[in-house]
């Protein structure tokens, strides 16, 4: 009989499937070398020298609320009113441009100046505060009228309070 000659086949190829562990291991060096590829060299940045400050912007006088500071400022002394300043907060801050600050010896005396310069100021001037405070106990009395806020303190108070402490900044000008 005759044979049959058989042939081997060719085995097939395994296919070519990684563990897991494999790919994790080739993927990271594909990403590692893609990395490298696009990284740049790094760019040096120049620093810029700072812009010159500017010059803060004059804040414009304003001779009415000067003027009626110094009204305030007389009246209280007309009153013996002692220590009176009057500091200039333009720019300093937004509900006043100046700030009349006395003392008085006494709460009696502190009310009383207090009143001397509303009833003067509404009869003048036909002015009127946009409120006022403290004027019942005499330690501290606050008349607000816009431009000029006048604070009127007994001795003791205006010490623990220190306004011109607060606004050591502001100009100032002392009125005997």
């Amino acid at each position: 009989m005759a044979t049959k000659k058989t042939t081997k086949k060719p085995a097939a190829k395994k296919s070519a499937t990684k563990t897991p562990a494999a790919r994790k291991k080739t993927a990271a060096k594909k990403t590692t070398a893609k990395k490298l590829a696009v990284r740049k060299k790094p760019s040096v940045r120049k620093k810029k020298a700072p812009a010159p400050a500017a010059a803060a912007p004059a804040i414009p006088e304003n001779p009415r609320a000067h003027a009626l500071a110094r009204k305030i400022a007389n009246l209280l002394s007309d009153k013996k009113a002692v220590d009176i300043v009057i500091l200039d907060v333009r720019g300093m801050t937004s509900y006043a441009d100046y700030v009349v600050v006395a003392s008085g010896e006494s709460d009696r005396q502190v009310s009383s100046m207090a009143e001397h310069v509303l009833v003067k100021l509404k009869e003048s001037e036909g002015l009127r505060p946009v409120g006022h405070e403290g004027m019942d106990t005499g330690q501290w009395v606050l008349l607000d009228f816009g431009e000029v806020v006048a604070h009127v303190f007994y001795s003791e108070m205006r010490a623990h309070y220190d306004l011109e402490g607060i606004w050591a900044d502001a100009r100032r000008e002392k009125v005997a």
